[in-house]
């Protein structure tokens, strides 16, 4: 009945198809731009630093952008984003054709980095105003597994592709990319964002001029939702970690094992291949399982995982075990913005993703810049093994919360809803048909 229903719903066929396309632009960026940095400079710090910049960026957007997508036209700041990301990584091949720059990539990581926040939190909030309540897991799984198969197609076309042209030319497929999603989103149309309640609604006026104050309402929900607090603290963990894996896995399958730019790009095509996995089995699993054991499985999972990774010297157990990485943290990704949605009422969407995303990502830009660092001395036996041992103790730590429980989302439904600081209390209502009716 679900696939039925989004497929005779035009906006989101539409939605759907030009974001898939997107995202194999996408995964050509996320190839071709540390091979860029590592044919330029030759130095892992540089692209361990480069990651960092942007996630800095993406940090203090994150501090407005939920509040912009809960406020503006969200149809509109998606096209705003497209358009302005085409002309910034459009830059990147131009430039290098004249006269190399590396200050430039840096200049364009950052911006970009502001509008791709910005796009990824409208782009959450967004699903919410296509489809349904009731088919918004269907809607999810079907993006997440085209996006998935987009990064297996995408990384391999993008090895391909630096390996004959250079790693410009996949960066000028991917600013072309965002060109398809502006022309696509031009033709949708989004449903009205939810209104807030009367006491919020009353409230905004004098919160108006102050952008603190969409992150604190955010932080706020976040923080009297048991089991939204205890992922979005074991996450700031995790991410500090894994924002700079991508760049672990290219530089010690190029330096350490000594492989080409096309093997590099078939590697991360098998861990898009985890990644599409997960996201067609995400809903049975969790079906089956629960909640808790496919986000603590998964969790298990990325550290042996990154364990096995950190001690072979052969290519092909290499690509498995970067492949069950990528399965792990699809899973756990999947389930928890799944949970969150399931959640958080449509009007605070925005905001909230926005603090779950800022909060949990803020020491990440650090990691990163640390992480390939440590590699880039050591190599990458020492830190993954570290990597893997920290993994494991998020999963001890996550078993003594509500992370454990087969469907937190009914009880987190029955919490009375956050109120905006300057707000008076509001009468307890209970959300868990909403939340049950999601699921």
């Amino acid at each position: 009945m679900f696939a039925r229903s989004l497929r005779s719903n035009r906006d989101f066929s539409v939605f759907w198809a030009v974001q898939a396309l997107s995202e194999v632009g996408n995964a050509f960026s996320l190839v071709a731009l540390p091979l860029l940095v590592l044919h330029t400079t030759g130095s892992a710090a540089q692209m361990g630093l480069l990651t960092a910049v942007a996630g800095a960026t993406a940090l203090l957007t994150g501090l407005v952008g939920g509040s912009w997508a809960d406020r503006f036209d969200r149809r509109r700041l998606l096209m705003l984003c497209d358009g302005a990301r085409l002309v910034l990584y459009g830059a990147i091949p131009v430039c290098w054709a004249l006269n190399p720059q590396i200050w430039l990539l840096y200049v364009v990581m950052a911006l970009a980095s502001v509008f791709e926040t910005l796009f990824r939190i409208t782009y959450v909030t967004a699903v919410a105003n296509l489809v349904d309540k009731e088919q918004i897991v269907a809607a999810n799984g079907r993006l997440e597994a085209t996006n998935a198969i987009a990064y297996i197609a995408g990384p391999a076309l993008a090895g391909v592709v630096a390996g004959f042209f250079g790693p410009t030319a996949a960066v000028a497929i991917n600013a072309g990319s965002f060109g398809i999603s502006l022309v696509g989103l031009a033709f949708i149309r989004l449903r009205p964002t939810a209104p807030p309640p009367a006491d919020e609604a009353g409230s905004r006026a004098a919160r108006a001029h102050d952008p603190r104050s969409g992150f604190r309402v955010g932080a706020a929900f976040l923080w009297h939702t048991p089991v939204l607090r205890a992922l979005t603290v074991l996450l700031t963990v995790t991410t500090f970690l894994s924002l700079g894996m991508t760049d672990v896995f290219i530089y010690h399958l190029r330096n350490g094992l000594g492989q080409d730019e096309r093997t590099v790009g078939y590697v991360l095509a098998l861990a898009g291949f985890g990644t599409c996995v997960a996201a067609a089995a995400t809903a049975r699993l969790r079906r089956s399982w629960g909640f808790g054991r496919c986000w603590l499985g998964a969790m298990s999972l990325c550290s042996v995982s990154v364990l096995v990774l950190g001690g072979t010297g052969h290519v092909s157990v290499a690509a498995v075990t970067i492949c069950l990485y990528s399965f792990g943290m699809a899973l756990a990704g999947v389930c928890s913005m799944s949970l969150r949605q399931q959640v958080t009422p449509d009007h605070l969407l925005g905001r909230v993703t926005s603090a779950f995303w800022t909060i949990h990502g803020s020491l990440a830009p650090l990691g990163a810049a640390l992480l390939t660092a440590l590699v880039g001395r050591l190599g990458t036996r020492g830190p993954l093994t570290a990597v893997a041992v920290v993994f494991l103790v998020v999963v001890v730590a996550a078993a003594f919360t509500p992370i454990r429980q087969r469907h937190p989302e009914q009880t987190a439904g029955r919490l009375p809803q956050t109120r905006p600081t300057d707000a008076p209390p509001p009468r307890e209502e209970s959300h868990g048909d909403d939340a049950e009716a999601r699921r």
